[in-house]
């Protein structure tokens, strides 16, 4: 008896993600959700160097920069609401101080660049097809930083517009690593502040786009995985949302993340993942007596286990 539609994926067989894989994720903020799940189990990984970047023209800007060695100039930046931003990037770069501005966003951009060049995945996540463009200055911006709504025009991004952005951005990544396999996915967070009516429009140009890219290119390296379908079908209730009932809860998170593991991970890497987690939980422990010697067996035990992962995966690093 089944008591819902799971949506059929593909297993990978080949080139599956390991801890020798790098992996890139960039996009809307459910990139983050399984960006930290990468985080927890210790991959290599880069998530979002610029922040949350929610349409496809924000992820080919970082792209296009980070290729051609952008340098961003005090040109580049706007003073508002007390401190210095950039349309190009999420609020989590903004500063008080310009000159700490202009060094974490040439060093994003550094960084997108270098690991761009050696991923062996690329995890791209697309959240909306709606985009503001910058009246005055006639550009789509990636974030508008609360800057007043008469600034902008709202634009719906045609599915052929965003092919072109996406066949633009698996272009930028052919050109600098051509080995790496994209994979993209849209996002199961709905827009809701654009309305019920138009986050359907915009979820339904991104999912078109995404596979008309899928089929003009015919690679076995450009691939889709459904998040938004198991949202959407696997997981239709609300129990599986926040109290907002627009972001997907933990249990969705993690059941996604469960999908995702069994299409892209390698079998190889079950027992270290096993390990990691092992450690991770046994770094959350609070002793009733940290001076106990049972205490003192326990985190000389957990330092072992910390060693022997450092020893196979010599980047990992633990943080009490």
């Amino acid at each position: 008896m089944k008591f819902f539609t799971e949506i059929p994926i593909q297993q990978q067989t080949e080139n599956l993600i390991d801890y020798q894989s790098k992996v890139l994720l960039l996009g809307s903020c459910f990139v983050e959700n399984i960006g930290n799940k990468f985080d927890y189990f210790k991959f290599q990984n880069l998530q979002n160097p610029f922040g949350v970047l929610f349409q496809p023209k924000a992820t080919e800007q970082l792209l296009h920069h980070a290729v051609n060695n952008k340098v961003y100039t005090e040109a580049d930046l706007f003073y508002q609401n007390e401190i210095w931003q950039t349309y190009d990037a999420h609020s989590k770069l903004s500063q008080l101080d310009k000159a700490a501005v202009l060094k974490g966003l040439n060093t994003a951009v550094l960084n997108t660049k270098q690991f761009l060049e050696t991923a062996s995945h690329i995890v791209i996540t697309l959240g909306t097809a709606w985009v503001y463009r910058h009246i005055a200055s006639n550009t789509v911006v990636a974030n508008c930083h609360k800057v007043p709504q008469k600034a902008f025009k709202k634009e719906l991004l045609r599915s052929a517009e965003m092919e072109e952005s996406l066949q633009t951005i698996l272009d930028i990544i052919a050109e600098v690593n051509p080995e790496a396999h994209v994979i993209f996915t849209v996002s199961p967070i709905r827009h809701t502040k654009d309305g019920f009516v138009e986050n359907t429009r915009s979820k339904s140009h991104l999912i078109s786009a995404i596979h008309q890219v899928l089929e003009t290119n015919k690679s076995q390296q450009i691939h889709y995985f459904p998040s938004y379908e198991i949202m959407m079908d696997e997981l239709r209730d609300y129990r599986f949302y926040t109290s907002d009932l627009i972001h997907p809860n933990q249990v969705a998170i993690d059941y996604i993340w469960d999908k995702f593991k069994a299409t892209w991970l390698a079998p190889t890497t079950t027992v270290l993942m096993k390990d990691v987690q092992t450690i991770q939980t046994g770094l959350q422990h609070k002793p009733f007596n940290e001076t106990s010697e049972q205490h003192q067996k326990f985190l000389n035990n957990l330092n072992k286990k910390i060693t022997a992962i450092q020893k196979e995966l010599p980047w990992v690093s633990f943080k009490c």
